[in-house]
């Protein structure tokens, strides 16, 4: 075996962007498998995870990177995280504003610092220090989402200091993207990066960043990424729980069938999880509970496969 990728680009609802969108966004998707796929060739599963992330996060297309929604106030704020199962080494920031490339910066968290996690003027010190490139600003389409959800604001539809995020949720035009890959040495990895939830409160940091959560990878069990509503997935902490049920025997596929149908269960509410994994033995799984389910899987020697409905398999 010479390696395997999945990618995610998000899930939630379907909603007329990704109508508008899906082909920018399934290329989107094929680009960040072929960088993936390629940095296996040569490096490890950790290689590949950052590649692949690092593409989405480019593509401006994807709530992440130079992509990312805005804050209440009209910033960007970036959480990653970046998890190798070989020692369990994880690195991540959170509601950092400074450069566009938050899973790079993750990972020069985990081997440059004695840290996991750096937040805030803290993640943006060290991206400037490692002459980072800076973030170009929002995109035009962020802006524009940003605006009309200022309106709604405007207009009683929302409080933006209640619990009632419905709104905001079916809203937003993307999602956390994220990667998993095992190489052949064995080697599991995870990444996953976000711009968050349209008008969060300032400093608000979601599943992304926290392992476990968002994203876990362990050698000889699994790599997990996870995207939806960060707060439910923290709370559940989907990620390990998928590692848990694999580490006790349970088929990739069933468990995360079972974590899924549980997190829908336990907190009464569709639309609010996907998940993408890879076993120690090479199997890919997939779950969610939502409408739209942007991902795509790729193994040597075959075409790369992309789905964006939940209903569409990316194996046959």
């Amino acid at each position: 075996m010479r390696g395997l990728l999945a990618v995610h680009g998000g899930a939630g609802r379907l909603r007329k962007y990704l109508l508008e969108s899906r082909r920018e966004l399934e290329e989107g998707l094929r680009d960040a498998l072929h960088a993936g796929m390629s940095a296996l060739t040569t490096g490890s599963a950790l290689d590949a995870v950052e590649a692949a992330v690092k593409v989405l996060e480019s593509s401006g297309v994807f709530n992440a990177g130079k992509g990312a929604a805005l804050n209440a106030y009209g910033q960007v704020e970036l959480d990653a995280g970046v998890m190798f199962g070989r020692d369990l080494s994880f690195g991540a920031v959170a509601a950092q504003r400074y450069t566009w490339n938050a899973v790079t910066l993750a990972r020069k968290v985990m081997e440059l610092t004695d840290h996991i996690l750096l937040v805030g003027p803290g993640a943006d010190e060290l991206a400037k220090r490692l002459g980072m490139e800076p973030h170009p600003g929002p995109t035009e389409r962020a802006r524009k989402l940003y605006e009309e959800l200022l309106e709604a604001v405007k207009r009683g539809e929302h409080d933006l200091w209640s619990k009632n995020r419905e709104l905001l949720l079916s809203m937003h035009p993307g999602d956390t993207v994220g990667a998993v890959a095992l190489d052949s040495d064995g080697n599991l990895a995870a990444a996953t990066s976000t711009g968050g939830i349209s008008l969060k409160l300032p400093g608000r940091v979601g599943d992304t960043p926290l392992p476990g959560a968002g994203v876990y990878a362990e050698n000889g069990v699994v790599a997990v990424s996870a995207t939806g509503v960060g707060e439910l997935i923290a709370r559940y902490l989907a990620a390990f729980r998928v590692a848990e049920l694999v580490r006790r025997g349970k088929p990739l596929g069933e468990a995360l069938e079972q974590v899924v149908s549980g997190m829908t269960e336990f907190f009464g509410r569709r639309n609010t999880v996907g998940l993408i994994a890879l076993d120690a033995r090479g199997t890919y799984g997939e779950a969610t509970n939502c409408e739209v389910f942007l991902r795509g899987f790729a193994k040597p020697g075959e075409p790369v496969r992309v789905g964006v409905l939940a209903e569409e398999r990316v194996l046959q």
